[in-house]
């Protein structure tokens, strides 16, 4: 029997619930609740220090798996010492992300007694982890597989349990080589897991001897400080299709990371694009059932109620943020101005009247045009309330304002590639293929349809499994060329994102930065055009990498009329007063 997809969306709100409920029992913290599948603490989402902490939302990671990365993240909680650990923590980037993984396999050995629940969830979900890791490839390459054998015998050393059947003979020649170089560090892994400062003696001895393995296989031992960021590059496309690491908790704005990437600069034809084929512009809305779209309507109201936004305020700070004025006739019967000569006979008489002038009128027309461009990636999952309900409101209001606005959104078809990978493969994985997925374009809101009308498609933006990853440099192109389709004397694309561009197939067979340098030209190649105003909203993040005129939000409060009110003065200024 087909679950319908309100079911659907019911059942994982249960699943979130009952996993936040865990977490908050084992750790004793009140705050921590899930979001979007990701445990939140007051609405910020705590960073994911192990790989198959990160669960994604596909048929072949159930809720199980999500179980188990609950579990997981509450035994980090309650069995490591955060301050302890930082103080821990190797300087080397590459070091750091052993010793991270190590952490948390030592503190998943303190399941509580009674327990065995916890024991299964947490063995499913590092299982389901190493078979997603040997599915899609990402031990093909040297350091992949090595980093996945390193974590295929510490999990097996300290938990007892056996390395998975599915990949033990993939990675036996492997662990027969480094077992001399690692076999003591292990074992004393083992011995002193339930003293933290004394493991992380032995967890620090084999996170170095790892990376000692991957410099001197890349021929960078002789020079290993200088070249410690390439070694980091190396293991984040190694992992990056299963890694969602922070180095650590920070509070405010953080500045997002970018940098040039090598193949692109290399490359004669510029960015590249494998193929095409897959994909796709859809309306949002087509993808959800009406009744779900319904539900989803009532919650985003809810919300926007709650916050008790002024929309008819904000209509006319917007009206005239963004209408240019323009001449509209005469006003007669004036103390001030030019002359009318029609009324010279009345100054003869009547000599004191004074009322013999008449003004120019001027009415605001408001002829700009404004497209929202979301970041539809599975980290915005987490924020998009928050998000829906300012890009709503906002449309709302410009619509009042006579402004004409669309809500636009991108992500990608597949995760890890799809069959835009599969493609790839089968021709022989031709080097630097460019990018290697299949995007989808989302529109929740034509610029011909009014909010009125598409009010409940823009709801769709809640659907969960919409968001996957992110190209974010196609996508500006793709919005900016439908604002060009339309008469208006200003147009200003403002791109709501919470992150760097993150398509994990596409990083990993070129290089980390192919898809952030090719935003970086994109939007400047739109910006010297001059006829599109780009504009960057970061969520909970700086993106004034990417675009020169940005704003930071922090939404771990709801949006409410102060945040509206700075958002309409930085609108109307053309982002030149965000900071």
């Amino acid at each position: 029997m087909t679950i319908s997809d309100r079911e659907a969306a019911r059942r994982a709100a249960r699943g979130e619930a009952l996993c936040a409920a865990t977490v908050r029992a084992l750790t004793g913290d009140a705050a921590l609740h899930y979001s979007g599948s990701r445990l939140c603490r007051n609405m910020r989402p705590l960073p994911l220090h192990a790989p198959h902490l990160q669960t994604l939302p596909t048929p072949h990671d159930p809720f199980r798996s999500l179980r188990g990365a609950a579990d997981g993240a509450a035994l980090r909680l309650r069995h490591s010492d955060a301050a302890l650990h930082r103080s821990l923590l190797p300087d080397s980037p590459l070091e750091r992300l052993i010793f991270e993984l190590l952490e948390q396999l030592r503190c998943e050995t303190f399941v509580p007694p009674g327990m065995p629940g916890i024991a299964k969830n947490l063995r499913e979900r590092f299982e389901a982890w190493s078979r997603a890791v040997h599915e899609t490839g990402v031990a093909d390459s040297h350091v992949g597989l090595l980093l996945y054998t390193v974590a295929q015998m510490s999990w097996s050393r300290l938990t007892t349990y056996p390395v998975i059947e599915e990949t033990e003979g993939l990675i036996e020649a492997t662990r027969m080589a480094i077992a001399p170089r690692v076999g003591g560090a292990l074992a004393g892994m083992r011995r002193t897991r339930a003293d933290q400062a004394a493991f992380a003696v032995y967890a620090r001895e084999l996170a170095a001897e790892i990376a000692a393995m991957i410099r001197s296989a890349s021929g960078e031992a002789a020079d290993a400080d200088t070249k410690d960021e390439e070694d980091q590059k190396g293991v984040r496309n190694a992992f990056s299709l299963f890694l969602d690491f922070d180095e650590k908790e920070e509070d405010g704005i953080t500045l997002a990371h970018s940098g040039d990437s090598r193949v692109l600069k290399a490359s004669e034809q510029g960015y590249r694009v494998f193929t095409t084929r897959y994909d796709r512009e859809v309306y949002a809305g087509a993808l959800v059932r009406r009744a779900l779209l319904t539900e989803f309507r009532e919650r985003l109201d809810e919300r926007i109620v709650a916050q008790a936004i002024n929309v008819p305020r904000l209509a006319r700070a917007l009206k005239a943020a963004l209408a240019v004025p323009q001449r509209d006739g005469w006003s007669f019967g004036e103390e001030q101005g030019r002359i009318d000569g029609r009324r010279l006979a009345q100054l003869v008489s009547s000599p004191a009247e004074r009322r013999l002038f008449r003004l120019e009128k001027h009415t605001l027309i408001a002829e700009s045009m404004v497209s929202f461009l979301i970041d539809c990636s599975g980290s915005m999952k987490a924020q998009i309330e928050s998000v829906g309900m300012i890009v709503d409101v906002l449309s709302r209001a410009l619509d009042a304002a006579g402004v004409t606005n669309e809500i636009l959104g991108f992500t990608t078809g597949a995760w890890n590639g799809g069959r835009a990978r599969t493609d790839w493969l089968a021709r022989g994985k031709p080097p630097f293929p460019g990018r290697l997925n299949e995007v989808s374009h989302l529109i929740f809101k034509d610029a011909v349809t009014s909010w009125r009308r598409a009010r409940t498609d823009i709801a769709s933006l809640f659907k969960a499994d919409l968001f996957r990853e992110g190209v974010d440099g196609e996508a500006v192109t793709w919005a900016c060329e439908r604002l060009r389709s339309r008469v208006a004397n200003r147009r200003l694309l403002i791109v709501i994102s919470d992150g760097s561009p993150m398509d994990a197939a596409t990083n990993q067979v070129n290089d980390e930065h192919y898809l952030d340098h090719h935003l970086r030209e994109v939007v400047a190649q739109q910006q010297a055009r001059g006829d599109v105003e780009v504009l960057g909203l970061g969520v909970g993040l700086d993106l004034s990498p990417y675009y020169r005129n940005s704003l930071a939000l922090d939404l771990t409060a709801p949006p409410d009329m102060t945040m509206f009110a700075k958002l309409v003065d930085w609108i109307g200024s053309g982002g030149r007063r965000g900071h």
